[in-house]
């Protein structure tokens, strides 16, 4: 890999103010990406933006709620006015929600963990098609989790979701594949040193566990060296 293998292009990462989106951004921009960062958190997009700056990179700040109305667009159209195209999409904002049993779901809880996880990708997907199909090799990776695979009891609420988003995210990779230079990819980070991983799991010890970096390197890797539609992978 070359020392700024991403030069001229543009990403867009979301949940980029800290862990694996923030470790992300840092490292598609060291890479020489201008990366647009998304979260709710303005103080954490400002941080990494600056450490992006500090590092040689260039960055811009969008903070959002992605699940409220009309925000997605309006992001897309004021990304659209700047650049032609969007080179790289990371999925990475997604809400945990409560663990709990099937019996017990809060379906109020369930219906918000939905809209983020799921509605609100599908609209960013949309919304950055027409972008993403003007790049000359557009990449797309959705963060996952193995729970929207391999089901696990209380997890539901998450684990259905992350199903739905897999699916999602590999459905618009087949649509594209033969009109336009788009591929998507599925990436599991795997047990991570995170705020929603020290949630899930109170009593872990989070130095036995890998640091965001480690998976942001695998996804800049990727980004670099490119994949087919359908590619799934779990950093370990």
């Amino acid at each position: 890999m070359t020392d700024k293998p991403f030069a001229d292009q543009i990403a867009l990462v979301t949940g980029a103010s800290r862990g694996i989106g923030a470790a992300t951004a840092l490292a598609l921009g060291a890479g020489g990406a201008h990366v647009i960062l998304t979260a709710r958190t303005a103080g954490g997009l400002e941080e990494v933006e600056e450490a992006i700056y500090a590092a040689g990179g260039s960055a811009t700040i969008a903070p959002m709620d992605l699940t409220e109305n009309e925000s997605i667009a309006r992001l897309a159209t004021a990304i659209g006015e700047r650049w032609q195209a969007l080179d790289m999409l990371v999925l990475n904002a997604a809400s945990l929600g409560t663990l709990s049993a099937v019996a017990a779901i809060d379906f109020k809880e369930f219906a918000k963990v939905l809209t983020l996880n799921v509605t609100a990708q599908a609209a960013i997907l949309a919304a950055f098609d027409p972008m993403l199909r003007k790049a000359k090799h557009a990449r797309v990776i959705g963060v996952t989790s193995s729970v929207g695979r391999t089901p696990r009891a209380y997890w539901a609420v998450y684990g259905s979701s992350k199903a739905a988003f897999e699916n999602l995210v590999l459905s618009y990779g087949e649509e594209v594949r033969h009109l336009s230079g788009v591929r998507a990819a599925i990436l599991d980070p795997g047990p991570t040193r995170t705020k929603m991983r020290a949630r899930a799991f109170p009593g872990e010890d989070p130095q036995t566990l890998k640091a965001p970096e480690a998976v942001a390197e695998r996804i800049a890797a990727l980004m670099a060296s490119g994949f087919e539609t359908g590619h799934y992978e779990r950093v370990e």
